[in-house]
């Protein structure tokens, strides 16, 4: 067997499902329909709703906002993530396993494609953990500045709330003389000031995010059901205060702060759109607890289509509710939601809407706490990592060993890295899982036509071609010039291969002969082309910093992965 046929063999579907059947490597099935989409809505309700809504509507200096017409760039976003998770729904009801996106590219890609996207969702889960951790501690002290004892805040320190990269970087905002970083100059001065010494080098944790990290795994390694249960509660109560600040804030809304509704044009829509995707991350982890689903066939497409669903309804109502409160250029603080109460006078309002974000970006933690340990588990199942990853608590049959260290890695990682260093990451991350995810489809219904699935992705024809005929249609009658060269050829190849799937249908039609089943993935081939959309407007450093992450993982797979891989050795000593 030569090597790119090693590299590239693929681990059969019947041999996933009967591996996961081995003694000491199954997994508790506890989860149902409604669990699962209140793990999804507890992943994606999160800090995009209560930050990214504010930042995408007002814009910034170099950017401009897309207004009250944020509503739209909800809906954009929405039908993008909609098309993956028709995707993943098929997949996860044919594969209900561990891993996710990891598995399902295993079964069609091979096995090196499976670990460049087991490794890429290290930073939708783990890294993204990280960033969510930041935003719940600064959140923290928000809601912890308004209580005072004695006459003192409850205010967190500083020092105890920061990382190292921003403490060591406050040196050269200090010493520089640009008055625009007054504001920086001033927070690095409290900071370095406060911080304990061991000689020159500053002492500085996040501890309110090691700290939320920490009682979260262990919850999370007490068991599944305790977690889901946990999860549920939290997203009922987030659910409730993002009622109460829709009907609170309806008396305080005036029309008037919803003209002009499209300031930005559709450049601004645009723009919203690319920001706000962070709001919809995490729908894809209900996929991780598969196999701990009682009865994924059924219960795993409705977890993933219903959380989507019900996050973007309570988004639009959100965000009309926000921008008729405030003129949408006074909404650019981390804080919008929270701000909109306090800018009317209604303090005690605000107070509980700081109280919700802590809560809300609790669930998030839980789920993408929860996930990233089941593909470290999968991939250890397979021998691309350590079998110690693999291991399973003899009581509660849950992955202990992964579960603990991944909370290690997000616990650490908030104490050294900056949010703005992990945000950007986390979207490239997923965009990139989403379109292996989308290929993986098209790929299985070529290779294995008569699986059964219990959920299939429907078709509808011509798809990406009318799809891209819209946008092009709007670019032009709106003037504007956001569309790249780049982003108009991978338009092009998009609704090439819609036409050459339509064709060959057409052909089988006019033929009466029936139509291949892998054909019929239009709409597959749309979340292709709107992932890469959305990709393309990432900045060249977000690119740079995901390559080097992926050369990473291949170079820790040519030295231990590909030699210790099970798929392999079962080859080798194969008879010819």
């Amino acid at each position: 067997m030569s090597f790119l046929s090693r590299i590239f063999r693929t681990k059969s579907l019947d041999r996933i499902l009967r591996d996961s059947e081995a003694p000491g490597q199954s997994l508790k099935r506890e989860l149902g329909a409604l669990q699962l989409t209140s793990m999804g809505i507890g992943a994606v309700i999160g800090a995009g709703i209560f930050a990214t809504v504010g930042q995408a509507a007002a814009g910034a200096p170099d950017r401009v906002g897309a207004g009250p017409a944020i509503i739209i760039s909800f809906i954009i976003t929405a039908i993008a993530c909609g098309f993956c998770a028709l995707c993943y729904a098929e997949l996860a009801s044919m594969i209900p396993i561990s891993g996710s996106a990891y598995t399902y590219s295993y079964a069609s890609m091979g096995e090196m494609i499976a670990w460049i996207i087991g490794w890429d969702l290290i930073i939708e889960y783990a890294i993204g953990n990280v960033a969510v951790a930041i935003s719940w501690s600064g959140y923290l002290n928000e809601l912890l500045r308004g209580f005072h004892i004695g006459g003192t805040s409850l205010e967190i320190p500083l020092w105890l709330r920061s990382d190292l990269q921003t403490a060591l970087s406050c040196r050269d905002i200090l010493s520089g003389a640009a008055q625009d970083l007054l504001s920086q100059r001033e927070m690095c001065g409290a900071l370095l000031e406060g911080a304990p010494h061991l000689g020159a080098f500053p002492v500085v944790m996040n501890l309110p995010a090691m700290g939320i990290v920490a009682l979260l795994t262990v919850i999370l390694v007490v068991g599944i059901k305790e977690s889901a249960w946990f999860n549920s509660a939290m997203v009922l109560l987030k659910l409730v205060l993002l009622a109460f600040f829709c009907v609170v804030g309806f008396a305080y809304i005036k029309p008037e702060n919803w003209t002009p509704f499209s300031p930005g044009g559709w450049v601004g829509i645009q723009t919203g759109a690319a920001i706000i995707f962070f709001s919809y991350i995490g729908f894809d982890a209900v996929s991780t607890a598969a196999e701990e689903t009682r009865n994924p066939k059924r219960d795993l497409p409705i977890g993933l289509i219903a959380s989507l669903v019900v996050c973007t309804l309570i988004y639009i109502v959100v965000a009309i509710v926000l921008t008729g409160m405030l003129p949408s250029s006074q909404l650019n603080t981390a804080e919008p939601l929270a701000y909109a109460f306090s800018a009317n006078g209604i303090d005690w309002a605000a107070g509980l809407i700081s109280l919700g974000a802590v809560i809300a970006m609790t669930a998030v933690l839980l789920v993408f706490q929860l996930g990233q340990p089941r593909i470290f588990f999968s991939m250890s199942r397979d021998g691309l990592l350590p079998a110690y990853f693999g291991r399973v608590h003899p009581r509660f049959r849950t992955p202990h060993v992964a579960t603990i260290w991944t909370g290690v890695f997000v616990a650490v990682f908030t104490s050294l890295t900056p949010l703005s260093w992990v945000v950007a990451l986390t979207n490239i991350g997923t965009l990139f899982a989403f379109v292996l995810v989308c290929v993986g489809v098209i790929v299985l219904r070529a290779t294995d036509p008569g699986r059964q699935r219990p959920f299939s992705m429907p078709w509808l024809p011509l798809t990406p071609i009318w799809l891209a005929g819209l946008w092009l249609a709007i670019q032009g009658a709106s003037g504007s010039s956001a569309m790249t060269p780049a982003l108009r050829v991978q338009i092009g190849l998009v609704s090439m291969a819609g036409l050459v799937f339509n064709g060959l249908a057409l052909r089988g039609a006019l033929a009466r002969t029936p139509i291949p089943y892998w054909i019929k993935t239009d709409l597959a081939l749309a979340g292709i082309g709107a992932c890469l959309y959305l990709m393309d407007g990432l900045p060249l450093t977000t690119w740079g910093r995901f390559g080097i992450w992926l050369l990473l993982g291949l170079v820790i797979y040519a030295f231990y992965g590909y030699w210790n891989s099970k798929l392999r050795h079962e080859v080798r000593v194969s008879p010819r």
